[in-house]
């Protein structure tokens, strides 16, 4: 499969994925928890799920063994997330909703990155 098509394929299932974590994040930030909580929850309760979506439909992989490098993509992204909200709060950006919604993008092209080059590398 060509990059153009990975690619492609990585933002329609990243949309799928997307609502299923931005959704969960959103959830747990409405019932009152603490934003590295609310990520940390989300990104936990995701990491199976997009696992199979992205292994399977983008990299047409079903390689149960490459969950652990999988999972420590999801690490490294959640860290990022909760350094760029952290700094977001810091310049004055309160409103989680909108920050956890500007993050999405560049979040998930970092995802792409390490996931094609790291976990389902050829």
């Amino acid at each position: 499969m060509t990059i153009k098509r990975q690619l492609f394929s990585f933002l329609l299932v990243g949309i799928l994925n997307t609502v299923f974590g931005y959704g969960l994040f959103a959830l747990f930030i409405y019932l009152g928890l603490y934003y590295p909580l609310a990520v940390l929850l989300s990104t936990i309760l995701g990491v199976l799920f997009n696992f199979k979506t992205i292994g399977g439909l983008v990299f047409g992989s079903n390689d149960n063994k490459l969950i652990f490098k999988f999972i420590l993509v999801y690490v490294i992204i959640y860290l990022l997330n909760i350094f760029f909200l952290w700094l977001f709060k810091r310049l004055g950006f309160e409103n989680m909703y909108l920050n956890g919604f500007v993050l999405l993008i560049p979040l998930a092209a970092v995802s792409f990155l390490l996931n094609k080059f790291f976990v389902f590398r050829r």
